[in-house]
């Protein structure tokens, strides 16, 4: 009895063994444990990229990184994804995931905190009493000195936010609440954020609209070939004279030369940028903060559980969510006999293909979903029956064919 008893003891411990050691998974960067907990025994931890089949990564660059040959997924804990060559791994079937709107409330708050350091010579003041502290008489000396720090207020001022996704609508909304007149732009806007944002603000059918009518201009918008230095001498020449600018979006938004140039002849009366770098950091009339945007507990942790969320949900059952490379596709938890996923080139008739390879197999399919997005496509594909070895050869032998998974 007890031979057998530890018979079946091994065989449970060599299945939990298979289970643990089914998914490597390696953190470019601290990722938070509150999220990375949420991972089950099926993951476990490789120092060696090289050998995962996911990625999280935070702000380290991958330009240069060559993706193992088992690498599935990369989820970005954050919303940007320009540290990470998501066309390229597009290419390779590698599905790129980030995590939209989970730091939003963090760079809403700094935003603001923003606009009060660049009205209110806050900053200046709080230096003037340091280097001031050893006077007895820093009460009184200070009462002469303040009207060198004197500002003005953002009540009543009028906001331009360029770019309404999920941090633009919050500091509209945040913007609205304290007073000021908002001006939103987004060509994109969603009929979601449409409807999250405050009937208040004002949304123009331009940029230029922005440019011209506001005091404050805040940018949230991806950094895109389009987009890249969409902040120029040209766009300030359109702006009202003593405009505040804010970027907590990307450095890449905003020529910063054109910038310096615009605050020396009091075109732009203060720069606030998330982005430190050596042509703002001690630049006139600019206020540099070290990338805090999204440096809080709350949104790391946030953007943690998200992008653990969104790998389970395509490791485990194929489902794309929050993908920058590859379409979002769900057939919700896999209840029949057998899954497969298909990363593929958006030509015409694939699922003819895929759907006649599997009749001539005798397979029959229970579920399709397809769905595009630019050169590429992805197929989940549901089955009553498990799908021969020879099959998923088949399959993948289509020169538009990525990569194919057996999800189950």
């Amino acid at each position: 009895m007890r031979g057998r008893q530890m018979s079946v003891m091994n065989s449970t411990e060599e299945r939990l063994d298979k289970v643990k050691a089914q998914y490597k998974y390696a953190c470019l960067n601290p990722i938070a444990e509150v999220g990375l907990e949420k991972l089950s025994e099926e993951y476990s931890r490789t120092e060696n990229a090289q050998e995962a089949q996911v990625i999280f990564v935070r702000s380290a660059k991958m330009d240069e990184m060559e993706p193992g040959k088992d690498l599935l997924a990369v989820a970005r804990a954050g919303a940007g994804v320009n540290n990470i060559p998501h066309a390229e791994y597009a290419k390779k079937g590698v599905v790129v995931f980030n995590t939209p709107g989970a730091n939003a409330n963090g760079v809403k708050e700094l935003v603001i905190a923003a606009m009060l350091l660049s009205s209110r010579d806050i900053i200046g003041g709080v230096e003037w009493v340091k280097a001031n502290a050893a006077d007895p008489a820093i009460a009184k000396t200070a009462e002469k000195a303040k009207k060198s720090f004197a500002g003005t207020e953002i009540q009543g001022k009028k906001l331009g936010v360029i770019g309404l996704g999920a941090i633009g609508q919050k500091v509209a909304n945040a913007a609205i609440g304290l007073g000021m007149e908002v001006y939103g732009y987004d060509p994109y806007l969603s009929v979601d954020a449409a409807w999250n944002l405050d009937h208040s603000v004002k949304h123009c059918r331009n940029v230029e609209a922005i440019y011209s009518a506001c005091d404050f201009i805040t940018i949230h918008v991806p950094a895109l070939e389009s987009t890249k230095g969409m902040i120029n001498a040209d766009a300030i020449a359109m702006m009202k004279r003593g405009v505040i600018i804010i970027n907590a979006a990307r450095d890449a938004l905003v020529n910063e030369k054109d910038m310096l140039a615009a605050i020396e002849s009091g075109k732009v009366r203060k720069y606030v940028s998330d982005f430190p770098n050596s042509v703002t950091a001690n630049g006139k009339g600019c206020v540099v903060i070290p990338h805090l945007g999204a440096s809080t507990e709350e949104s790391e942790d946030n953007c943690a559980v998200m992008a653990v969320k969104e790998i389970r949900e395509f490791i485990e059952y194929g489902n794309i969510v929050n993908s920058v490379n590859y379409p979002a596709c769900s057939l919700g938890v896999p209840t029949k006999e057998a899954r497969i996923a298909i990363c593929h080139k958006n030509v015409a008739n694939m699922i003819g293909q895929f759907t006649s390879i599997l009749g001539q197999a005798g397979v029959n399919i229970d579920a399709i979903a397809n769905k595009s997005r630019g050169d590429f496509a992805y197929t989940l594909i549901d089955a009553d029956s498990k799908i021969p070895a020879d099959v998923i050869s088949a399959l993948e032998a289509s020169d538009a064919v990525v990569k194919v998974r057996v999800i189950k």
